[in-house]
Order: structure tokens, then sequence, then C-alpha cells
């Protein structure tokens, strides 16, 4: 890995795995990215120069994660005002990047709204620039901090559901650790925080096809972080429930409706499902940055579809998961059609409990997330 940037907001301890830093080479700034869809094979990173080149970094997944995302919309709309670029054009490309996120949404509009406050101040562009760079920091920062109290919500909760003093077996689905966020992550951190404790006896990692995020990626941090881990197809989950080796289900969310239903990597449906029926305790943790008061149910949010090419070929780390450039390896028919939905919708009656860092609602009501959400001021509800 290149040298972590001294850039990163004050306050933040540079992180074991730097997944995104602003950078301010001689040539001009950038906004310098973990590219993950090298992973596990490479560590390498993907400088962007300008705001297409964010895009389609989002795009491809070479960063991902609902928090991560807003933090990365932030920056962008700091990297296209630090150039001179249009910023309000660039803020809509972002936005408009991944529908499902709504972090995305909230990074860039805060950024956004830092700049034309400035420039309204008859700031010059130069300090205009600055001021949602320092936006963009600022959230960084929050980000962070957030992880951490999501990790200590979600542990004591644990504790409370499941008394005996450890010896957690814990699910997870997709990708939930450093790699999504400004700090150690959400779900997974709270995984992280009962290793660190020894109470995690099994980190049970479902692979996440077809982009295999947990395999690639959270195998990975589990990994790296000396956690006890195993990581099983996605179908096999049903047998693991049903020889009674769950303790618990930890997911993360791309986008929390005002009624609690919780969008997430597709397959964590059936895992709420499946939990529900074995009486197994089914949580999602994420920040209040994650809720949208503006869509009201989980039949309002938008679900991302995926390029089909996902389901029907396999492509190596080494090439890159999504790139444009990737040459992936037939497993279908050409020309079978695929449905490859990115997120599907867990609705709030399955969910045991949304943990933010604000702590955590349980029974999952709309009144119950605004309430919780009231206590910050990441969110306003309307």
């Amino acid at each position: 890995m290149a040298d972590q940037d001294a850039q990163l907001p004050v306050g933040i301890e540079p992180p074991a795995l730097p997944v995104l830093r602003w950078a301010e080479p001689p040539e001009g700034p950038a906004l310098v990215l973990l590219d993950q869809t090298r992973l596990p094979a490479e560590e390498a990173e993907l400088v962007c120069t300008d705001v297409p080149e964010l895009v389609r970094a989002i795009r491809t997944l070479a960063v991902r994660g609902a928090p991560l995302l807003g933090i990365a919309g932030a920056y962008g709309v700091a990297l296209a005002a630090a150039r001179g670029d249009d910023v309000a054009s660039a803020a809509e490309l972002l936005e408009r990047a991944r529908p499902t996120a709504v972090n995305l949404g909230y990074g860039v509009r805060r950024a956004d709204r830092a700049y034309r406050e400035a420039i309204g101040r008859d700031a010059d562009p130069e300090r205009a620039a600055a001021v949602a760079l320092a936006e963009a920091r600022a959230l960084h920062r929050e980000d962070a901090e957030a992880s951490g109290r999501m990790a200590r919500h979600g542990l004591a909760l644990l504790d409370e559901l499941l008394p005996g003093g450890g010896g957690y077996r814990l699910l997870t689905h997709c990708n939930s650790g450093a790699l999504v966020s400004g700090g150690e992550g959400t779900a997974f951190a709270v995984a992280l925080a009962a290793h660190r404790g020894r109470r995690l006896r099994q980190l049970w990692v479902d692979e996440t096809r077809p982009l295999l995020q947990g395999a690639r990626l959270t195998a990975y941090e589990a990994a790296r972080n000396a956690m006890p881990h195993s990581l099983l197809t996605d179908n096999a989950a049903g047998s693991l429930f049903a020889a009674g080796e769950v303790d618990a289900v930890l997911i993360g969310a791309d986008r929390i409706a005002a009624d609690g239903s919780v969008a997430n990597k597709v397959g964590s449906y059936p895992l709420a499902v499946l939990a529900k029926y074995h009486h197994v305790p089914f949580i999602v943790v994420a920040p209040t940055t994650t809720v949208d008061p503006g869509t009201a149910d989980g039949a309002s949010i938008i679900v991302e579809q995926r390029p089909g090419a996902e389901v029907t070929e396999l492509t190596s780390p080494q090439a890159g998961v999504a790139g444009e450039d990737a040459v992936g390896l037939p497993v279908a028919p050409v020309g079978t059609a695929a449905y490859n939905p990115a997120f599907d919708v867990t609705p709030p009656e399955l969910i045991t409990a949304i943990v933010t860092e604000e702590g955590a609602v349980s029974p999952v009501t709309g009144v119950g997330l605004a309430e919780l959400c009231a206590r910050s001021s990441q969110v306003t509800i309307s």
C-alpha cells in the first residue's frame, strides 16, 4: 500500500486499512481509494483526479458500502470545487451513481450545501472549495466516531439478548467492516468488538453472490483481525440455522425507510425469514445517516438492478469484479437472461433491532426509529 496520507481529518487515527484518503500531489488534488475490486488478491490504490473517475469507481464497486459512499460523495464535491469544475453538475452525477445507497446523496448534498453557502457569503472559489473539503473531513470524522459507538451499542445488545457470557456464533452477510466506513464498520464492527472482548466463538460469513463481497472482503477483514471465521455459500445458511449453529444475525444497511424497512445486499431478506423461523435475533447495524425519513416504507425504496453478466459470468478479482474491462468466464449459455437486484428489502416485523450510534430501537417501529434519530444532529425527521 502507498504511504498513508497526512491529510486525514483531524481527530482520526490512520486506520490499519486506509480505504479512502485525500491527496494533494504536485499535479493537483485527488481522491485515493483502496480498489475493492482487486481484493483479496491485491491491495491496490485507485487515484481519482476528477468526478467522472470517482463515479466510475462507485459504479464498478471499487468503492462501496453505504457510509463510505457518503464520505466519498462529499470528497467528490470537494474535488470538483478544488479543480474549478461545475460543482452543481458534479454533485448531480455523484448522487445518481448508486440509487439505493442513501448515504451517497447525503454526503454529496452536505458538502454541496457547504460550498454554496460559502459562495453565498462572497467567498472566492478557492475558499469555498476549502469549506467543502472541511465538510467532507467532518463527515469522515463523524462516521469514524459513529462506528465506535455502534460497536459498543451492538455488543451491549448481544449481551442482553444472549445471556451467558459470550461464545457468540454470529452470521453476517455481504461486507460491513472497515471497507465500508470511516471507522471499523457497522455490523462487522460489532462482531469485532465481541472478538476483542473474547466473546466471539465463530463468525459465519456468507459468500454473498454474485460478487462475493463476503468471500472476498469480509473473510479478508476477518483474517486481518485474526477472528475465528468460516465461509459458507449463501444457500447453506438454512442448514446452519437448522443445526442450531447461529446465535444471531448481524447485517448492515444501504437505506432504512421511515417505517423501519431495511434495504441491504440481496440475500439479507431470506436470512431474516430463516432467523424468524428459528427464533434467532436478526440485528441491523447502521448509522443514523442511513435512515431516510423521505422514504415512507419498503415498497418506496428504489432497488438498483445490476448487469446480468455479474450472474452469467464469473470474474476473477485480479481482473476487477465489475469493471468495464473485466473478462468473465461464462457459467450460463450465451444469451441467458438474468435477474440481478443489488439489494432486497426486509420489513420491520422481521427485524429484532436496529442499532445506530445513538442506541438501539426494538421492536422496530416508525415511531421508535424517529425518536432514536431525533437524538442525532445528522438526521432531520420531517
